[in-house]
């Protein structure tokens, strides 16, 4: 009758050692990296075609957003790449504050390394979220842009009886920066400007830059989810060094 107990105690030591929030954050930190380089990748691959297609004629017009889209697919790798090793980096030193701040594991102790490298994770962990934040911010630029060619496409739609007014309807794309002033025609206008919007490529990209934006909002929530938890357990660390349990390395 004794083992079933002491199984009991034992899964129970093990629960108690699981940092849950950080398994949280490293959770929405995959989920939101996944979305916002997937979807992210393969919007730029379609605004580089949708701005080809219809608003540059000349190659030199858009060679410029050309290498900046190729360039930020590369970054795009290496976020995906440095965030998946993160995640996993700070979910293990997790486990390890979670289990010294319990004292899951008999004498294991808070140890003066332990709390430095607890402190270099916060420090870089806010610089992150700080980092991302500006990315957060920067990703939504594009949807803004989608947004308002689906807004002036709508309105487009419901003035169809008045050709006049809806030829004054434009969106350019130089006014947004993506094409050069001597672009050509670098805008579209009344039904060209519809007939985009009803496009494939165009609601497929709306909804890829959305699906990015929302990745990259749930990576920000995961970081800042990483920063409760590491200073928590950090400040318990130093607790526990106050109170002279902690050892050296």
């Amino acid at each position: 009758m004794s083992c079933p107990i002491g199984c009991y105690d034992c899964c129970m030591k093990c629960l108690g050692g699981v940092p849950y929030c950080s398994l949280v954050a490293t959770l929405l930190c995959f989920s939101g990296i996944a979305l916002f380089c997937g979807c992210g990748h393969q919007a730029l691959t379609e605004t580089e075609r949708l701005i080809e297609t219809y608003f540059a004629r000349n190659l030199q017009d858009y060679i410029t957003l050309a290498y900046l889209i190729q360039y930020f697919q590369y970054v795009i790798y290496g976020l995906a790449s440095f965030f998946f090793l993160y995640c996993i980096v700070l979910l293990a030193e997790g486990f390890y504050t979670t289990s010294a701040a319990k004292q899951t594991f008999g004498e294991f102790r808070s140890t003066l390394c332990g709390r430095c490298l607890s402190s270099t994770f916060i420090l870089i962990t806010y610089l992150l979220a700080v980092v991302w934040l500006l990315v957060f911010a920067f990703s939504a630029l594009p949807v803004y842009f989608f947004y308002n060619m689906d807004a002036t496409c709508h309105t487009i739609t419901v003035l169809t009886e008045t050709p006049a007014s809806i030829n004054q309807l434009c969106i350019d794309a130089r006014q947004y920066g993506l094409l050069p002033w001597n672009a050509l025609p670098g805008k579209a206008c009344g039904m060209t400007l519809s007939t985009v919007c009803k496009t494939r490529e165009f609601r497929v990209t709306y909804d890829l830059y959305i699906a990015a934006f929302a990745g990259a909002g749930i990576t920000l929530l995961a970081l800042l989810t990483y920063m409760v938890s590491t200073t928590y357990n950090f400040a318990v660390l130093r607790y526990l060094g106050r109170k002279g349990i902690g050892t050296r390395c």
